[in-house]
């Protein structure tokens, strides 16, 4: 039994309960849902809890999936003619469900979640054409609040793990293989005030304010993707006294494409990694493992370097931390090879990290570059320090051949290529990732020296793609 699963049959007993305290804002939601989906459709919801959503929509054939046994039964008693089945929605294969529905819908469930883009991935199977994907969830500003209030004994307990923003969901839907028709904000005040919750709803639907609203909604419909093709891929992973990770890279990247290339390129270590590589290049003789020493020095001078080595027809950054893991990487891949985005960047701040995987600062700072990144670029940019970006060879190239317009003046390297990726309006596009702590070694990053100079590269960059 998972921490989830116990965490709901735990709090099951009470669920209708909290339902009846907050009946407000269950109503309010129910209310939303059964305008967006008509009766009498196939209707499949996934994280169902008690039923009574699912029921309200009145479903020609409704299927409910819990994680909770305690919560499944209770739905199977009150509400016998809908299919109530426990499992995970993140594994099709505990559901026991064949067939496409008309509408598929997820309310507060997408919080639980471990790995989103591969939950809406595996909704493609139950899809037809003209299915509709509904997500509702909280707004993320109201994070601090809810806490406080399942504190207070206010509200079902959740044991929320991720609170994203609908720009997250969206991107996560899209990278899954769904277009998002719309999004709407609803529910200002989660509580009825006799007379006035009309106006006060009203007031919450106005622009700019109902960005305050409680509730985000998320309609989309599934495309059709296009086939992946094959192409050969080098993974370039940068490193300086990271011994400890040399072998452990090697073992847990996936193949990749038609063909994986490894390039472990040095910056001048002193803990023997240079050894550890040639040895462990002679442990798989099967791989096809290439190392090279920088004659430079930082990471964008390592990647530059490895980059006009590297023989295949995509372009990866693996950093030796292995605070991405490699596992991650076939996502990047997929992304980069079906056209959705021209230039793939990591992002650490979607999910939740692991304990010590990021200080407390250095969030604060990578949320503040990320604000200014987007705007410079004008494109979104969560994260702009994370070390995993995929590129194909011909756009590398093309930024290559333009860094002339901007110089040799990224020491990190991340900003050399998201730079030269606007310039070009190349789509860049963001895959979230759960990163995680590191195992060996300490970090080459000094949040002081090193924020003081992105901010020096702020100001450079407004120069360049700001003020001409």
């Amino acid at each position: 039994m998972t921490n989830l699963q116990q965490h709901f049959d735990e709090i099951a007993p009470k669920r209708r309960a909290w339902k009846k305290r907050n009946y407000y804002y269950h109503e309010s939601i129910e209310a939303f849902f059964r305008f967006l989906v008509p009766e009498n459709r196939k209707v499949l919801e996934l994280g169902s809890g008690t039923g009574e959503l699912l029921a309200a929509l009145k479903p020609s054939y409704g299927v409910g999936i819990d994680i909770s046994a305690e919560m499944t039964v209770l739905a199977k008693g009150t509400f016998p003619n809908i299919d109530f089945r426990q499992g995970n929605a993140e594994d099709p294969l505990t559901w026991n469900v064949k067939g496409t529905f008309d509408y598929i819908i997820m309310s507060d469930l997408v919080g639980h979640l471990e790995d989103i883009q591969k939950t809406f991935e595996n909704l493609k199977a139950f899809c037809s054409n003209h299915t509709r994907i509904i997500i509702s969830y909280y707004n993320f500003l109201w994070e601090p609040a809810l806490k406080l209030a399942e504190r207070f004994n206010l509200k079902t307990p959740t044991n929320t793990g991720n609170w994203l923003s609908p720009e997250d969901i969206e991107n996560l839907l899209f990278l899954s293989g769904f277009d998002t028709i719309k999004e709407e904000r609803r529910l200002i005040f989660p509580k009825k005030i006799p007379f006035l919750h009309k106006i006060i709803e009203f007031i919450g639907s106005l622009p700019l304010i109902n960005r305050l609203c409680l509730i985000n909604y998320i309609v989309a419909r599934p495309f059709e993707e296009k086939s992946v093709p094959e192409k050969s891929v080098s993974v370039v992973i940068p490193c300086k006294n990271e011994k400890g990770n040399i072998e452990n890279a090697v073992k847990r990247l996936p193949n990749l494409g038609s063909h994986t290339e490894i390039i472990f390129i040095d910056g001048h270590s002193t803990d023997g990694t240079p050894a550890e590589i040639r040895r462990v290049m002679d442990l798989f003789p099967d791989k096809d493992i290439k190392f090279l020493i920088q004659e430079g020095s930082g990471k964008g001078d390592a990647v530059r370097t490895a980059f006009e080595q590297a023989e295949a027809d995509i372009l990866m950054i693996l950093d030796a931390d292995l605070t991405v893991p490699p596992a991650e990487l076939p996502k990047f891949y997929n992304a980069l090879a079906s056209e959705k985005g021209e230039f793939i960047n990591g992002s650490r701040l979607v999910y939740p990290m692991e304990d010590e995987a990021m200080r407390f600062l250095n969030i604060l700072g990578n949320k503040f570059f990320s604000l200014a990144f987007s705007w410079l670029l004008s494109q979104r940019i969560k994260d702009t320090l994370c070390g995993t970006k995929v590129i194909s060879r011909e756009n590398y190239m093309a930024i290559a051949a333009n860094r002339h317009y901007f110089g040799d003046f990224d020491p990190f390297g991340d900003f050399d290529l998201l730079f030269g990726a606007s310039k070009l309006n190349l789509e860049i596009v963001e895959i979230p990732i759960r990163y995680r702590a590191r195992q060996y070694g300490e970090t080459q990053i000094n949040r002081f020296k090193h924020g003081l100079l992105l901010m020096k590269m702020c100001f450079f960059a407004i120069r360049k793609l700001k003020v001409f």
